[in-house]
């Protein structure tokens, strides 16, 4: 995607965990068309080396579950335009038998409450900008089960209900809602993180498949659905990479 460098008057984005993976990837392609893009995450080093490097970025330091500090950071904004709810992410791997209740409210505290928190707090802003958008980064494991996969389904179909219900409450308002349902993507951290850094285990998740989805996949699907005509609504865009046709059938050739 190719546009002028953003100008100080530009329209927001805020990009939650733009710390690595599809959150920064999404910032680079948003100010390359043209965004003010406004940095969030709890790594502060990372999103302000990363703000370095984009026209007119911005890096603020923020955990998504904690109400006050999203509040507050609500409040530094003069504007924004369109929300990536980017931030999430995935702890264990264990069977609904086995599965630590820990690991479970982590997800929901990141995937679900944090999608709620920061959507609440630019919600306002969002309608006053009179063509506000905002994006929830689901899963395809929103949409259907999987083994060894309770907690985060569980999570992510409630990420999936915020978007859905958020749509219908706010038809008629100057705000389009956008879920985009990424299946396989191999990023650098998400499935180490989901197996406590087992490198090995991480490994076997992407084992023999040629050409899974990577963070600009899904950066790309994210700054096309942002970007349309502003009466153009993509409700909800399930991107897998062409071997995988659901979350239990993968193609390896290994």
């Amino acid at each position: 995607m190719t546009a002028d460098a953003p100008t100080a008057d530009a329209p927001t984005a805020v990009v939650t965990g733009a710390s690595s993976g599809i959150g920064a990837a999404t910032a680079r392609q948003l100010a390359a068309a043209g965004y003010r893009v406004v940095l969030t995450a709890r790594r502060k080093d990372r999103i302000e080396a990363l703000a370095a490097e984009l026209p007119h970025a911005e890096a603020y330091a923020l955990d998504v579950t904690d109400r006050a500090a999203v509040d507050a950071f609500a409040a530094t904004l003069d504007r924004c335009d369109v929300l990536i709810n980017n931030a999430g992410g995935a702890f264990g791997a264990e069977p609904v038998a086995t599965g630590d209740p820990a690991d479970w409210r982590a997800m929901y505290e990141v995937n679900v409450l944090g999608v709620l928190h920061v959507t609440q707090a630019l919600l306002p802003a969002l309608t006053a900008s009179g063509d506000g958008t905002v994006v929830v980064l689901s899963s395809t494991a929103g949409h259907g089960t999987y083994e060894g996969g309770g907690g985060y389904v569980a999570a992510k179909h409630g990420a999936h209900v915020i978007a859905e219900t958020l749509r219908l409450e706010l038809c008629g308002e100057p705000v389009r809602i956008i879920e985009v349902a990424p299946g396989m993507v191999k990023t650098d951290e998400f499935a180490t993180t989901r197996f406590r850094g087992d490198e090995a285990k991480a490994a076997k998740v992407y084992e023999g498949v040629a050409a899974p989805l990577s963070a600009d996949d899904v950066a790309d699907t994210i700054a096309w659905a942002v970007t349309r005509p502003s009466h153009v609504n993509i409700d909800l865009l399930v991107v897998r990479p062409r071997a995988q046709a659901s979350n239990t059938k993968v193609h390896r050739t290994t």
